[in-house]
Order: structure tokens, then sequence, then C-alpha cells
């Protein structure tokens, strides 16, 4: 798909794919695939007269059910499950290079792995994190469901990367903004809805974000969500019962608000490729 410029930066292209249901392996290696290729595309750039740069690719998948573990050297002591239960339940094990720490895919969770330029497209590393979460808000918020970014406003804890929800108050307040701030005295019932990790490689983005539609919420008793404990995981099929979207549906609004971020990106200026 061709995305429309504004009067700056300037006009780019964005593909976007549905693998449908994939392997973790398969997966990373097309985000690998790709990733290259976007980086051989921005070398060419600098040469050609191609008036349209490519941007990058957005991957849409559900995986197998797996857990995936970061490099973080602390991640693996929260995965909770032995191998006899993970082989019983069909649930393998993956390291994985991504930010964050661990967490579970399967059939019901949409991911979503954009592959961007992250240097045409003018976004520093927080910043990118922070649309992807803002996406994620604006896209639940079309099924009438208001969602948060963590503010650090539980007492002595960081502010957790992610979407969050408040499931004593699910719809959104009349009137109030996207992301508008949730209610202190409801912290513990704040769960999250959707997670994040991404790996930056010449600044070129890969992997991105994870938001739970209808999955199997019992294989999250297997780890630590993210590696933090005590903070409860949630769907939309929990939120919304038999209001809840279907898959396409989720994958249209979120690939929707992924295109609106990507357009509404800042003003040009570069990072300096690690």
């Amino acid at each position: 798909m061709n995305a429309p410029s504004t009067n700056s930066p300037p006009p780019f292209t964005l593909t976007v794919r549905d693998l449908g249901r994939m392997s973790y392996a398969e997966a990373y290696a097309l985000q690998t695939r790709t990733l290259e290729e976007l980086l051989t595309a921005r070398e060419q750039s600098t040469t050609s007269t191609t008036p349209t740069p490519t941007a990058g690719t957005l991957l849409l998948v559900e995986h197998d059910p797996v857990i995936t573990v970061s490099r973080r050297a602390t991640a693996i002591t929260n995965l909770r499950a032995d191998q006899e239960t993970l082989q019983r339940l069909g649930v393998t094990v993956a390291e994985t290079d991504r930010g964050g720490d661990i967490t579970y895919h399967g059939p019901g969770q949409l991911v979503v792995y954009p592959i961007l330029d992250l240097n045409l497209l003018s976004f520093r590393l927080h910043d990118y994190i922070r649309a992807l979460e803002h996406a994620i808000i604006a896209a639940v918020a079309s099924f009438d469901v208001a969602a948060f970014r963590d503010r650090s406003l539980i007492e002595g804890e960081s502010p957790a990367t992610g979407v969050w929800v408040d499931q004593l108050r699910i719809a959104p307040t009349p009137g109030a903004p996207l992301d508008a701030p949730p209610d202190p005295d409801h912290r513990r019932q704040w769960a999250k809805l959707a997670a994040i990790g991404v790996r930056v490689r010449h600044w070129i983005s890969m992997h991105g974000l994870a938001i739970n539609v209808d999955p199997d919420m019992h294989h999250f008793s297997l780890i630590v969500p993210c590696g933090l404990a005590g903070r409860p995981v949630t769907s939309l099929r929990g939120l919304l019962r038999d209001r809840c979207p279907t898959m396409p549906q989720v994958k249209a609004e979120l690939t929707k608000q992924l295109t609106t971020m990507i357009q509404q990106r800042p003003q040009p200026q570069k990072n300096t490729a690690p």
C-alpha cells in the first residue's frame, strides 16, 4: 500500500503483509530477511532517482503457542512451567533478541512486526515505542475500550512498556482524550492488554507488539508476563465478552492506526546508526 504524504516529510511506500498463522522461528527468519531488504533499499536510495523511498513493512501474524525469552539475565527465571507441562500443552520456548523480558504468543493473539526505517521516518527509539503504544490505544478505542500507558503511578514501581486497561472501568469516559490517565484508586485492577518489545539495527526496527484478542489466557500462567509479578494480563474477549471484535477487525483497525502513526511521524531528523 502507498501511504500519502503531507507537506513534509517526503512521501514513502509502506507494505502490509498478513502472514496468517506461522511459527515463531519462521516469522523471525522473515523479519530478518525483510530487514536486510530494507537496509539494501536504503543504501540504493542514496544513488537512485526513485522519487518514493521505502519506509518498510508491517508483518501481521498469529503464532503457534510459544514462550519467548529475551537475553536479559533474569528473564528465564520468570518461566514457571517445567518441560513436561510445556510439552503436554504443546508450548515451545524460544530465545529472542528483542527487548523486554518473557512473554507468551499463541493463536488468538495478534502480533505485528513493524520493520521500519526509523531514520526515514524521523523516529527516535523512545518516541517510536510511545507511538506504538498510542496506535494500540487508538485501535482499541474503536471497540469501546479505554486503554492507557503505564505512567508509574504505583509507588515503588517503574513504568512498564505496553498498553493497559482498568478492569473496573473498561469503556471510555465521554469526552475524555485518548490515553487519559487512569484512576489511581483502581491501580490493582489494571491489566496488561498489549506487550511491546523491539530491537533496532542500523535504525531499522524489528520485533514489535502483541495484542491479546482472544487467546488461551491460561497459557499466561506458565510465566510471569513481562517479568511483572502481581500485574494481571487480559484480552479483548475477557473485557468485551460477546462484543469482542474478530481478528480481521482488529487487524484492519490496528493497521489503520499504525499507518496513521507513520504518516504523522516527527519532523525530519537523523539518528546515528549503531
